[in-house]
């Protein structure tokens, strides 16, 4: 999709209609006089709005980086999904702080966010909105609409793939209001838009809904492996039921974890490979890094320009005495590192042993004295906006990495937790042979394996943070292994005290947007909030 989808001139603004539970200020308004009867006229027509339904993964608005936004009443740079997204799930734990001072920001780390916080009610946001933009596709590509069109054959066919991502991508998006805030309100395609308020639905039933969708399309998504770059087939879709899986006694209060090894073996069993190098995972060419991702949120330095995605994530931990261009940027923002707690799962911070370790370290202090002093925290090197061969990407302000959704070691580590947690039909040895696989990547040979007496539940959580930190796993990993607000872990400044405290539990979840509280009747918040 990055080098196709992104090249059709998105005209697609008119699908933004008003979700019919937000203020007035964050109404979801049409940003242009095209009208889906002319958008959806032609098969041309329909993949343009497709074009939206996953470019609104990367982009604010139709127009980038500024000045268009998709949803207004809030600042456009505050309604990027990703940059939203890593903020609530990395932030708030272990392996983030950040040194700014934008209203909200440093809620996450001290833990008092209310539902005031902005940066929460544009991700909240964020997510409706593309939820409108799927529920609206998958309207137009109704049969009835389809044949009302003209629309037939291979053209038609096309079309309902379409609608069948619309509906992963969907899934998706519930998935991310299931897991930060809980419960929401539920709309589909069958609920016209501005028709009504929209009922809430508790995370159980949020729960049934994605599962049941996931499993509705999972035969019609293409095979795994043969869908353009950047678009899902099947392997996303079991990728996100094993994921849900894994959290199902979190989000459900019954465990799940047989049926998180059946959809990550189906995962792994699909013919992906990890790649070589561990330090490529994150750089401008990527793309090329199909063997090992499974779905992906596409970037392009000249196509997708906006303050937050990887952008966000290769500018923001620059600073001190970092030199910018080794990064193929034009400048470090000075704003997000590392915690003591995230060096201190490696065996060093240089990466000489285990190479995840990409530390930044000098002129840095280990220890956080000032969480608004960039210089207090190793920074954190993981995404560089330069190519394997070392040439910068195509833009030194916006960069081109794209940011993996899904990868193949996520499901090795999803299969050997479940197995370890006595999921029926798991292998134990096989487990151990998933979780030496990433660590002989990560040590160039056998020297950083374990033996199966090494491999315990705990000593997944710490692997999980070897490997996927940074990619926004973290908050969801510590609330499933009850670290999250509890005393018996702790880190530096979590819940506002320099050497840590517990915070309350209902902490474990994100209130509901106190703006569309006071606009939906239906909508109740979250406990504690």
């Amino acid at each position: 999709m990055k080098k196709n989808i992104f090249k059709i001139v998105i005209t697609a603004g008119f699908l933004a209609g008003s979700f019919a539970s937000c203020t007035k200020k964050l109404d979801l308004l049409p940003t242009n006089d095209v009208t889906a009867s002319q958008v959806y006229s032609t098969p041309a027509g329909y993949k343009q709005a497709f074009a939206k339904v996953y470019g609104s993964f990367a982009l604010t608005g139709n127009q980038g980086p500024a000045g268009n936004g998709d949803i207004q009443g809030i600042d456009e740079g505050t309604s990027d999904f990703l940059r939203l997204f890593w903020k609530a799930q990395e932030l708030s734990t272990d392996e983030a702080v950040v040194s700014w001072g934008d209203p909200g920001i440093q809620d996450f780390h001290n833990m008092n966010w209310s539902s005031s916080n902005p940066m929460l009610t544009g991700l909240y946001y964020r997510a409706y909105y593309q939820i409108t933009l799927c529920n609206d596709f998958i309207n137009q590509s109704s049969d009835a609409n389809l044949a009302s069109r003209g629309i037939s054959g291979a053209d038609a066919d096309a079309i309902k793939l379409y609608a069948t991502e619309a509906r992963f991508l969907r899934a998706y998006q519930y998935w991310v209001i299931m897991d930060l805030f809980g419960t929401g309100p539920m709309a589909t395609e069958k609920d016209a838009l501005g028709s009504v308020l929209p009922a809430q639905a508790t995370r159980a039933q949020l729960f049934s809904y994605v599962e049941s969708e996931l499993k509705a399309i999972e035969g019609s998504l293409v095979a795994a492996k043969s869908n353009e770059y950047g678009r899902a087939d099947k392997a996303a879709a079991w990728s996100l039921l094993s994921r849900i899986y894994l959290n199902a006694q979190v989000y459900t209060g019954t465990a799940r974890w047989a049926d998180a090894i059946t959809y990550s073996k189906k995962v792994i069993d699909a013919g992906y490979t990890l790649i070589p190098n561990y330090t490529q995972l994150m750089l401008a060419d990527n793309n090329s890094n199909t063997n090992e991702f499974i779905l992906t949120i596409n970037y392009d330095g000249l196509k997708t320009q906006n303050w937050g995605g990887t952008t966000f994530l290769t500018h923001a931990p620059v600073g001190g005495s970092m030199t910018a261009s080794n990064f193929g940027i034009d400048g470090g923002w000075s704003g997000i590192r590392s915690t003591k707690n995230l060096p201190a799962l490696f065996p060093d911070v240089t990466g000489t042993a285990d190479k995840r370790a990409q530390f930044y370290t000098p002129g840095q202090n280990l220890d956080i004295a000032d969480l608004t002093s960039f210089t207090d925290g190793y920074a954190v090197t993981k995404f560089r906006n330069v190519t394997k061969s070392g040439a910068k990407g195509s833009s030194l302000t916006w960069v081109d990495i794209d940011f993996p959704i899904f990868r193949l070691a996520e499901q090795y580590l999803v299969y050997a937790e479940a197995t370890l947690r006595g999921g029926t039909g798991g292998d134990a040895a096989l487990a151990l042979t998933y979780v030496n696989n990433l660590r002989t990547r990560a040590y160039g040979d056998a020297t950083g394996n374990i033996a199966s007496g090494q491999l315990t539940t705990d000593f997944i959580l710490n692997e999980r943070g070897r490997e996927l930190y940074w990619e926004g796993f973290r908050r969801t990993d510590l609330i499933r292994y009850n670290k999250f607000v509890e005393s018996t872990y702790l880190w530096p400044w979590k819940g506002g005290v320099a050497s840590g405290t517990s915070v309350a539990s209902y902490r474990k979840i994100y209130p509901i947007p106190s703006s569309d509280i006071s606009s939906n009747v239906k909508l109740v918040q979250n406990p504690g909030y």
